[in-house]
């Protein structure tokens, strides 16, 4: 019965609070309406009778909670919005996993065990990078403290030489004293130890190094020298034989006096050919050499630095070549400039690099034609201008060359016009011969729209200030005019013509329409 009396006072305290936050009381009658209800009112508890009492605390806790929670949440989307910049920025080459995979096929993509088998290939070929990336790859400070190093050592190796030098003299002044010693105890002795000496001396002025050599016949030094040559070749073609390619590419780098730096080496590393999931051989010797080109008086010779950019290009491996023409002491010639246009021409992507890795190479050949041609071909008219005026040994044969082979009109207009008060490099009239003369007449019109849209005085201009060009030679320019459709800019030049002192004009159609008149 107890239960049944306690079911409906649940009732009163729900009217009770509603009533409470409604913000009114509970009145007299909601609080007779429950069974006991009085007793169950003066039996409440004092802290919820307070709590009720108190709504300002109330209301400021229920704040102070929503203010906390609300931080809560800010703090959540800052850390989002971080964490989502941080996955745009590091996965924004993520390949799409609805393209096909590449290296697969359609029927591998979907199976478990090719896709397993791949993903071990993947690994390993990560790990492999890693290894080359440890080996092969250092920080740049690294760098740094190592080229330092080599500069000291290069130092230190420079005064060795130098004191050797000094030492292999004394050294031949006491074998030839003792040369000296030995044929006066040998003889009578009749005359004096110092004229032997003097006679000695004067025998190795006549035959300068000649009588040197004789007394070094048992020179201990040069049969050590022989010994170790035949070391180095031998464990050369030891390392070769068992397949240790780039231990023997580091082995030839670093032999003494560049003993194995050599045409004969290198075939041996192209004989090897490729070798499957290794390097090739002979690129891993030009990476030797070259890398330790620095530590070496000598720059590496001609033959070895074009065949070393044959085969860093036959290998697509421009990186390097960048690397070995900007960095290393090598020794350059047109060929292989040529033969890094050349590949230009087939990565037209890696063309504008191709062009300026020629140019370093050209400039420092002497190649001045093929410089400036670069130049032009990578657009840097500006550049090409420049080098013009650095090297004057440009003829105006060689410029028509060049515009043949780099027809763009900012450069013939760059050679036509005149430059800081001077004169031009080529005559404009004999330039549009020249196009017109060469099946080039599509830049010969190209010319001509650009001329028309300087009017008269831009005519004028070119024909007062061409000392070249002969005024027959302007009349056929004014007829090229005429048959390709500029006939303003025919009667322009033939008008200027006109006005010009020592020029008669005749009627006579059988004759030319302009002649020089001599006064």
């Amino acid at each position: 019965m107890s239960r049944e009396k306690k079911k409906p006072i649940r009732p009163g305290y729900t009217v009770e609070g509603d009533a409470y936050v409604a913000g009114g009381r509970p009145t007299q009658e909601h609080t007779l309406t429950a069974d006991g209800g009085s007793e169950r009112k003066s039996a409440a508890p004092a802290s919820r009778v307070s709590w009720l009492k108190a709504p300002p605390l109330r209301m400021k806790i229920v704040e102070n909670n929503s203010l906390m929670i609300q931080l809560q949440i800010d703090q959540m989307k800052q850390l989002r919005a971080e964490y989502d910049k941080k996955e745009v920025k590091y996965c924004t080459f993520s390949k799409d996993p609805s393209q096909p995979i590449p290296g697969m096929t359609l029927q591998d993509s979907v199976n478990l065990d090719a896709l397993n088998k791949y993903m071990k290939h993947l690994n390993d070929k990560f790990e492999e990078m890693k290894q080359t990336m440890l080996i092969k790859y250092i920080p740049a400070q690294r760098m740094a403290d190592l080229d330092e190093e080599m500069i000291v050592l290069l130092k230190r190796r420079d005064v060795a030489e130098d004191l050797n030098k000094k030492l292999q003299f004394r050294h031949q002044r006491l074998q030839i004293i003792s040369h000296a010693l030995n044929s006066w105890l040998k003889s009578d002795r009749s005359g004096s130890f110092q004229d032997s000496v003097e006679q000695i001396m004067k025998t190795k002025d006549v035959h300068d190094d000649q009588a040197v050599d004789e007394l070094f016949e048992d020179n201990p030094s040069k049969a050590k020298e022989a010994e170790i040559m035949l070391y180095h070749i031998d464990r050369l073609n030891e390392l070769i034989s068992i397949g240790e390619y780039e231990k023997a590419a580091s082995f030839a780098a670093n032999s003494p006096r560049k003993i194995l730096q050599n045409i004969g080496t290198m075939n041996k590393f192209k004989a090897a050919g490729k070798i499957r999931g290794k390097p090739l051989p002979l690129l891993s010797f030009f990476e030797a050499i070259f890398s330790t080109s620095h530590a070496f008086r000598c720059p590496i010779n001609a033959d070895l630095t074009l065949e070393g950019i044959k085969c860093g290009l036959s290998e697509k491996r421009l990186d390097l070549v960048i690397n070995w023409v900007t960095q290393e002491k090598l020794t350059f010639s047109d060929k292989a400039g040529d033969v890094i246009c050349a590949y230009g021409e087939q990565d037209t992507y890696n063309k504008a690099k191709c062009l300026a890795l020629a140019q370093i190479i050209y400039s420092e050949c002497d190649q001045h034609k093929k410089a400036f041609l670069c130049l032009c071909k990578q657009g840097q008219i500006q550049g090409a201008m420049e080098y013009i005026q650095q090297f004057k040994d440009f003829t105006s044969d060689d410029l028509m060359q060049l515009i043949t082979a780099c027809p763009q009109i900012e450069l013939i207009q760059s050679l036509t016009q005149e430059r800081n008060g001077k004169p031009p490099y080529l005559s404009f009239g004999l330039t549009v011969l020249h196009l017109f003369s060469t099946d080039m007449k599509k830049v010969g019109i190209e010319l001509f729209q650009e001329l028309n849209k300087g009017g008269k005085d831009a005519v004028e201009h070119l024909v007062m200030n061409d000392s070249f060009c002969s005024l027959e030679k302007w009349q056929e320019v004014a007829n090229i005019c005429l048959q390709n459709g500029f006939e303003k800019i025919s009667n322009n030049i033939l008008s200027i013509l006109r006005s010009q002192s020592g020029v008669a004009e005749f009627e006579d159609d059988t004759i030319n329409l302009m002649e020089h008149v001599f006064w």
